[in-house]
């Protein structure tokens, strides 16, 4: 499908700002950045609606509106969704020095899927970028994403490369040396996990509009919404220019392996009526949930082990060893039998030594 044109925003417009103290860090990454479009490119200013879900997001939504409103390119507009969060009376006390720059929206919470709905309906943008409340843009990611889009019209939505921060084994990592990208970003590169989508991404306003997010999903919704973009017709691009802060920590979705992995299993089977049987995109999801499926067994049994639930920990094993078919495992389960209280406390011991053990 043709991409559309993004309009060009015939008002002048003048933006005055304070950076905080907190914005150091991002000024000092910005200046030893990747090339930044130059000002005639930036000229163009299209304008660009931010839409920010908000729960439990008080420790560190200040700091990621200070990003948004320290971009080289102004955001038309910024959209903070409260999706019925828990803490709001303390969420509307941080937000009250940007209210008068900020559409706020609160709704009953819907999940961060309900959450982006709200903010896709009330976007007015030509683009619309996506932040979640506890990242970090660094000052030039609208202007890059923006100018991406302009000069590459055959695309409908780009992303761009992270740093991770914060509580995670990835801290001062890229994005993409964790999860890279190679080649296009066809469906079938993300499904098989040759292309990881960033979850920040910039794209054309009808275009998320038309697709929206699963409701039903908690978590992978992202994932989803790519899948059913690229199935669609529509094309996503990238870029490996460091824009965004990944913050990482234990209260994140992301942080929880066992719920990714199951919310991953559940878009990968609702994937598959989007390509015809036994074609290429079908397959692969095909491989990707036998793979998902014996990872998810394999997590089980990990939490399994914690609990010193044997019997589950081996026939969740057993479950995953039908896929790997692993000499390895296969010893495990034998030790799991014979020595089970051996094979728990090395297993605790590893758990304790390596923080990995608690990610991956």
């Amino acid at each position: 499908m043709a991409p559309s044109q993004a309009y060009r925003n015939t008002r002048s417009r003048q933006i005055e700002y304070e950076c905080h103290n907190r914005l150091t860090t991002l000024s000092a990454e910005y200046t030893s950045s990747q090339p930044i479009p130059s000002p005639s490119r930036a000229a163009s200013a299209e304008r660009i609606s931010v839409i920010i879900p908000a729960y439990n997001a008080t420790p560190y939504i200040a700091e990621t509106l200070d990003s948004v409103f320290a971009q080289t390119h102004p955001a038309h507009q910024v959209i903070v969704v409260n999706d019925g969060s828990p803490d709001t009376p303390q969420l509307e006390e941080v937000l009250q020095p940007y209210r008068d720059r900020i559409t706020y929206l609160v709704q009953e919470n819907r999940g961060l899927s309900g959450a982006r709905n709200t903010g896709l309906r009330a976007a007015t943008g030509d683009l619309i970028a996506l932040l979640d409340a506890d990242d970090i843009w660094l000052p030039n990611y609208l202007e890059v994403q923006a100018a991406y889009l302009r000069e590459h019209p055959e695309h409908d939505l780009v992303y761009c490369n992270a740093r991770f921060f914060g509580d995670s084994i990835y801290d001062g990592k890229e994005y993409m040396a964790v999860c890279p990208s190679v080649g296009e970003a066809t469906a079938a590169a993300i499904i098989s996990r040759q292309c990881h989508v960033f979850v920040s991404v910039t794209a054309r306003t009808q275009v998320l509009q038309s697709l929206g997010f699963n409701e039903s999903l908690r978590s992978c919704e992202d994932f989803d919404c790519w899948l059913r973009l690229t199935a669609a017709g529509y094309k996503i691009g990238y870029h490996n220019n460091i824009l965004v802060r990944y913050r990482k920590h234990k209260a994140s979705l992301s942080a929880n392996p066992t719920a990714m992995a199951d919310y991953n299993l559940r878009v990968l089977n609702m994937s598959l009526p989007l390509w015809p049987e036994n074609s290429r995109e079908a397959n692969l999801l095909l491989a990707a949930k036998a793979n998902k499926q014996a990872e998810l067994a394999t997590l089980r049994a990990k939490l399994a082990l914690q609990k010193q639930d044997i019997p589950s920990a081996i026939a969740f094993l057993q479950e995953a060893n039908s896929h790997y078919n692993s000499p390895k495992l296969s010893m495990v389960i034998t030790l799991l039998r014979w020595m089970p209280k051996l094979v728990t406390a090395a297993f605790q011991l590893r758990a304790s030594l390596l923080p990995a053990h608690r990610e991956l």
